[in-house]
């Protein structure tokens, strides 16, 4: 794309590949999944002519970076120590954030973990939510949902590759990029696209065929699995939307079934032994400057209760310094791509005071 320069560095003992346009502050942009750095690429033109250093890495996994075969590589720690190594390698100090997705939760994660390196943020999808010490994430999601709610059937190595290979990654992408309904996301074993397998998937008007088709290319290129990962060395804070935290719900948590195969097993413990490496900063607060953007249709606004706790009375309590909810009517999960130049305008307005 015209204008973006592409570096390779070396951050945290692997190579991050990074998308960069324009001087001046600089912005960090942090993508979410199935995406790399090409999800910002409206927002990085349009920064860096507002006088903006716009940076988007392809996270650890992603893209052009690398992507540590071991599981165990995806922890919190690992994400938020390539992007002290990302800023090391190019000299910054202390920068603007912006985070969508998975991007939004290691951007809180950065924040809580070193509020030194960041001026301000704005998190997009993903709302903070504090770590709960009473409940495992992952068997709460399938006592509430099922095992065929997604973060569950991404769980098992090399289980949902398989079926992403059968359908295609185009199809997939497509699919995710397009149909995510808005509310809880399934993906039935053997059947993982439901009745939407053989129907032809109109692209809306802010995707063009061939920026869907730069996402299939890459992704060909380097499979779903790096990302995947992160949904299977993660804690608390891949439940986003769907903590378990809600006020007036009662959970019920449950156990794992003898029935359960080795390899989801082996999975659900690298899931909770990331939920218990955090337990250090339960109750802990990101106190630094922020902004939260959602759409109305996305899913991580339409699970029970979400809306209740997403006002910005409820989130000023474990984001004291947080400025500003903004909801977006008629929009879904990949906000910065439906609503581009709303999302520009959000950005630069908010970071223009720091």
């Amino acid at each position: 794309m015209e204008g973006i320069q592409h570096r390779t560095v070396q951050a945290n003992g692997i190579n991050i590949h990074f998308a960069e346009k324009g001087q001046g502050p600089i912005i960090l942009f942090l993508h979410g999944f199935p995406e790399f750095w090409y999800a910002w690429r409206h927002q990085i033109h349009a920064l860096a002519s507002l006088g903006y250093r716009a940076v988007a890495p392809d996270l650890r996994g992603y893209g052009d970076s690398e992507a540590p075969a071991d599981v165990n590589s995806y922890t919190c720690f690992h994400l938020v120590g390539d992007l002290i190594g990302l800023l090391d390698a190019i000299a910054a100090d202390k920068v603007l954030v912006v985070g969508h997705d998975w991007g939004a939760i290691i951007a809180w994660y950065l924040c809580l973990f070193r509020p030194d390196k960041v001026k301000a943020l704005v998190n997009l999808s993903v709302a903070f939510h504090p770590r709960n010490p009473m409940n495992k994430p992952l068997e709460s999601f399938r006592a509430i949902y099922g095992d065929d709610y997604y973060i569950c059937r991404f769980q098992e190595p090399g289980a949902i590759e398989t079926e992403f290979a059968e359908i295609g990654t185009d199809k997939v992408l497509k699919h995710m990029l397009t149909s995510v309904p808005a509310g809880p996301f399934y993906l039935p074993r053997g059947k993982a696209l439901g009745d939407q397998l053989g129907t032809q998937i109109t692209l809306p008007s802010w995707l063009s065929e061939e920026e869907m088709n730069y996402y299939v290319t890459k992704y060909e290129k380097t499979g779903f699995t790096g990302g995947l990962n992160y949904y299977r060395d993660m804690d608390l804070y891949v439940t986003h939307a769907f903590n378990l935290i809600f006020t007036g719900y009662e959970l019920v948590i449950a156990s794992m079934s003898d029935s359960c195969c080795p390899s989801s097993l082996y999975a659900f413990s690298l899931y909770c032994r990331s939920w218990e490496l955090t337990a250090p900063w339960t109750r802990s607060r990101v106190e630094v400057p922020a902004k939260f953007i959602v759409g109305d249709l996305d899913p991580t606004y339409n699970t029970p209760a979400f809306k209740e706790f997403m006002n910005i009375n409820e989130l000023k309590k474990h984001v004291p310094l947080l400025e500003e909810v903004v909801v977006m009517e008629g929009v879904g999960h990949f906000v910065q791509e439906e609503k581009a130049d709303e999302i520009n305008q959000h950005i630069h307005d908010f970071f223009q005071r720091f």
